[in-house]
């Protein structure tokens, strides 16, 4: 082996053994971004999947609420981390993500968009610290948010959210969506009650969790009328041809074969009514 293949073979062994740098985490190269535990880095969507805030029906007081907390915050006023909860399919995190948009449409860059999944949480410290060095104002946003038995990550959320000493970032705002009103399982509650020394205690440790949100919104399967007026807004606005009467008694048999009526039914049935007609949806 000559001299020079040997200083390489050092080289190459010296970066192995080398930490990693840090990556660089620019909040200012995108308006959303998903947080990756393993790299501690920030990846930017560029195109966010979501559907525009008015072709949501069914839950204009979710809508206004939310709104008009995102829209305070924006301004660096007082807000509040939401928690929206209920059925399957009503539109919780859809409703997170035209709001973010609808919030940067009036005012450009205003908000980062900034998903975490669930089984990332317990790296929830670790985001909060980017967040909070990037000083631009974020929406940090956890879709189906919820706990089990023997999972603990939910007291690490709970001191990020405003029990611990640093407390949650000023430029940081927490919004989640779940199943389940208290995010943890009935079951897991019930059995909170059944064994512990001292019930009471044990319950409110975990349901109290869910008192760290300031806004609660509650999301229920829609009506007939209103799962009506979501497929005729979406087929106007994709300019899909069909007859108004063949349309809802398409979407009325579709909701019966699926056994419930809700947001993400609406939308299925427009993408599957999508492709009998040989159309496209753009956007």
């Amino acid at each position: 082996m000559n001299e020079m293949d040997l200083l390489r073979r050092i080289a190459e062994a010296l970066e192995r053994l080398a930490p990693g740098l840090k990556p660089l985490n620019d909040l200012h190269k995108a308006d959303a971004f998903v947080w990756h535990a393993q790299t501690q880095s920030l990846q930017p969507v560029p195109k966010v999947n979501r559907v525009p805030l008015m072709l949501l029906k069914g839950i204009a007081g979710q809508r206004d609420m939310l709104l008009d907390n995102t829209r305070r915050f924006s301004m660096g006023l007082p807000a509040n981390n939401a928690l929206l909860w209920g059925a399957r399919g009503t539109g919780k995190s859809s409703l997170v993500k035209a709001v973010h948009a609808e919030i940067n449409q009036e005012k450009p860059k205003a908000l980062a968009l900034v998903e975490i999944h669930r089984e990332d949480i317990p790296s929830l410290p670790r985001l909060l610290g980017v967040l909070k060095d990037s000083q631009r104002r974020c929406v940090l946003f956890c879709d189906d948010l919820s706990f089990d038995a023997q999972d603990d990550a939910y007291k690490s959320l709970k001191a990020v959210l405003e029990g611990g000493i640093e407390g949650r970032p000023a430029n940081v705002l927490f919004y989640a969506t779940s199943n389940r009103r208290h995010l943890m399982a009935r079951d897991m509650i019930e059995n909170e009650r059944s064994t512990a020394i001292n019930p009471g205690e044990a319950v409110e440790e975990k349901v109290s969790l869910s008192d760290r949100f300031g806004l609660w919104l509650g999301f229920h399967n829609a009506d007939q009328d209103t799962y009506l007026a979501m497929v005729e807004g979406y087929a106007r606005e994709y300019g899909l041809q069909i007859a108004p009467d063949a349309l809802k008694r398409q979407a009325l048999e579709w909701s019966v074969t699926r056994g419930s009526r809700s947001g993400r039914v609406a939308w299925q049935f427009i993408q599957d009514l999508a492709g009998r007609l040989g159309q496209k949806i753009e956007g």
